[in-house]
């Protein structure tokens, strides 16, 4: 697992995480694009959203299994469970606010919890 600080450089060091993951796994570009999406509207929501505490970190593990990706990510911000979370929209003012929705789109929320001050989510993505 890696161990990002959860600061504004998590983003660009998941998305270092995820595409050197995915080219030693041997993703698709299609695949691989998808997943260097989702992890940058991941940890991006955290970091924006979640206020992790200065010093804590954000963890990121990808594991390759038969059909699919393995993503499975935690952090001390606030309590976020995605699969009660409603969809209001695009944020038009801002640009954002459909990234969870990608999320969902292209994978399964396989697990969400929270021990001990620490969210963990655990996606999946099917490869084809």
């Amino acid at each position: 697992m890696a161990r990002l600080p959860a600061d504004p450089s998590a983003v660009a060091r998941a998305l270092g995480v995820a595409r050197r993951f995915s080219e030693a796994a041997g993703l698709g570009s299609m695949c691989a694009d998808k997943l260097a999406i989702i992890v940058e509207e991941w940890i991006a929501n955290i970091i924006e959203h979640g206020a992790p505490p200065a010093g804590s970190h954000i963890g990121v593990s990808l594991v390759r299994e038969p059909g699919l990706v393995r993503l499975t990510i935690t952090d001390a911000g606030a309590f976020f469970d995605p699969r009660t979370a409603a969809f209001a929209g695009p944020d038009l003012e801002r640009g954002g606010g459909a990234g969870l929705e990608l999320i969902r789109a292209w994978s399964r929320i396989a697990a969400y919890g929270r021990r001990a001050g620490r969210n963990r989510i655990v996606l999946e993505l099917p490869v084809a």
